[in-house]
């Protein structure tokens, strides 16, 4: 080696690049101004440090919705109630009374007919179940932010409403927002009361208190058309909402056609004819000769 210097300085340097490459790749660094790569399945360093909130459960989500929604559903349509049969007494007694006359200009109506139709309010397993659906569960940002559990629209740019997350081309949809649940409740009972897309409707509610008769009559809330009240159906069976209505009927169970097992005929086994043995006639043989009494000597 003493005779080559410079191959022993170049072999140092060699073994030294050698170390060098080795550590790196062991031990690589981060770039200044780069992110580390995240490998699939792997959380980000921040990701890591953020507490992982479990999400509630269905069956907590509705527990909390019935909560909230169904005391000032059962207020609003026991003071609608109230008004209702007060209205019915004043009919009876004073057709000129003042209170009828403020009535039917308050829900823009002529007769005392139009008036009962307007005043008596729908089953509350009707206004639970619509809840539900518009509010998914009182959990849309309607609901939480503006109190407007039916998803209820604005178009009066002086009342208080917020933006909805969506346009509907180049105009930007507004929904009501409210001071409480309550209020909501209140407003969407109006609606009804008022609204020329469900005459039909409060025609229908004179006659019967059945949920499920009269949501067929609600196919103009929403887009969805009939299948809206099919829909509305389910939720109050399923949910058992019937159960918040003065006279709960509950719904009849699904009858399927019954289905009977193919009888198929019975195959009886071939009988044959008892095939008896051909009997012959006895023959007895033939004696010859003549009486062996009458022997000669």
């Amino acid at each position: 080696m003493k005779k080559y210097p410079f191959l022993s300085i170049l072999l140092i340097l060699v073994f030294f690049v050698f170390v060098v490459i080795v550590f790196v790749q062991l031990h690589p660094g981060e770039k200044k101004g780069e992110k580390p790569v995240i490998e699939q399945g792997e959380k980000a360093p921040e990701e890591k440090k953020k507490k992982v909130v479990p999400g509630i459960s269905v069956q907590e989500k509705k527990k909390r919705f019935t909560k909230i929604i169904t005391p000032p559903v059962h207020q609003v349509y026991t003071d609608l109630m109230q008004q209702y049969q007060d209205a019915v007494k004043l009919i009876q007694s004073d057709e000129r009374d003042e209170k009828l006359a403020n009535l039917k200009s308050k829900y823009k109506v002529t007769t005392n007919e139009e008036l009962l139709m307007a005043l008596k309010p729908h089953p509350q397993s009707i206004a639970i179940a619509q809840a539900a659906m518009e509010s998914s569960w009182a959990t849309s940002r309607f609901f939480k932010e503006a109190n407007n559990v039916f998803g209820v629209w604005s178009f009066n740019k002086n009342e208080p409403r917020i933006a909805a997350g969506e346009n509907r081309g180049s105009k930007t949809i507004w929904l009501k927002k409210y001071a409480s649940v309550e209020e909501s409740i209140r407003d969407y009972y109006r609606t009804l009361a008022t609204g020329k897309a469900y005459k039909e409707f409060r025609k229908l509610k004179m006659k019967t208190d059945s949920p499920y008769e009269l949501v067929k009559k609600l196919d103009r809330y929403s887009e969805k058309g009939m299948e809206y009240g099919r829909e509305l159906t389910e939720i109050i069976r399923f949910n058992k909402f019937y159960r918040y209505d003065d006279h709960p009927i509950t719904p009849e169970p699904e009858v399927k056609p019954e289905v009977k097992p193919e009888v198929k005929p019975e195959v009886k086994p071939e009988v044959k004819p008892e095939v008896k043995p051909e009997v012959k006639p006895e023959v007895k043989p033939e004696v010859s000769g003549s009486n062996p009494s009458s022997e000669t000597s």
